[in-house]
């Protein structure tokens, strides 16, 4: 079990209330340090549930989206001192047995951020949606949309400024500021379980999808290569 004074596990949630305890009790069991759910704005128990399970709870006013809620994270880690903040989503699909393996490999690899992969639950829209934005940008990660992420402080204290304020995702213009800003990056591997209730924010109709579509495009075609610069991006094999 990892136990550190030093790392908050951030969990963004929304109308989570049949998944959230589950998650909590999961990461209890691998983790003893604080864990911090961003309720966004949610109409059910979610908040409830996940003070009883021992989590503590911010809530937002009103609903920021997934961005938004985990802004809010990072930034209370960058203001209580954290020094390292791990992202995890609040439905299930990651397993807290990857935490000790993310933070290892933080600190053997010296690296800035790593993202849990797993390509696997990738449907085909998923994938297109992948190949077409590595194309369009310099990242070349197979897993662009995984929510679970660990950052250092170097990373969270980029994340919780003003001008990561204006992204609305956490994958390709997350990946792309901090590219800009010379972090490294590592992927690792890792096992995922299907969503059990409910569905991805981004890929859970076609108008969400192409919403997700144009805004990422115009991300892409926005940020001049030119200002990608500095060390770049690693990927574990």
């Amino acid at each position: 079990m990892s136990n550190t004074q030093s790392t908050i596990i951030i969990i963004p949630a929304k109308n989570e209330a049949t998944t959230i305890q589950a998650v909590i009790q999961d990461i209890q069991h691998h983790f003893s340090g604080q864990i911090l759910v961003i309720d966004d704005a949610s109409t059910d128990d979610t908040v409830q549930i996940a003070e009883q399970a021992g989590a503590k709870v911010l809530s937002l006013a009103f609903s920021l989206g997934a961005w938004g809620a985990i802004q809010t994270g990072l930034r209370y880690a960058l203001k209580h001192q954290y020094q390292t903040a791990i992202t995890m989503d609040a439905d299930g699909q990651h397993e807290a047995n990857s935490i000790n393996t993310l933070l290892t490999s933080l600190t053997k690899q010296h690296t800035d951020v790593v993202i849990g992969a797993f390509t696997e639950r990738g449907s085909l829209l998923r994938r297109v949606a992948w190949y077409l934005f590595r194309q369009l940008s310099d990242i070349n990660f197979k897993d662009l949309t995984s929510g679970l992420r660990v950052y250092n402080r170097r990373a969270i204290k980029l994340l919780a400024s003003q001008e990561a304020t204006l992204l609305e995702y956490q994958d390709l213009g997350v990946l792309m500021l901090l590219q800009r800003a010379g972090l490294s990056i590592q992927e690792v591997p890792i096992q995922m379980q299907p969503r059990v209730v409910g569905h991805s924010r981004i890929f859970n109709s076609w108008w969400a999808v192409t919403k997700y579509m144009i805004y990422t495009t115009i991300l892409c075609i926005a940020l001049p290569k030119a200002k990608r610069k500095k060390k770049p991006l690693c990927r574990t094999k």
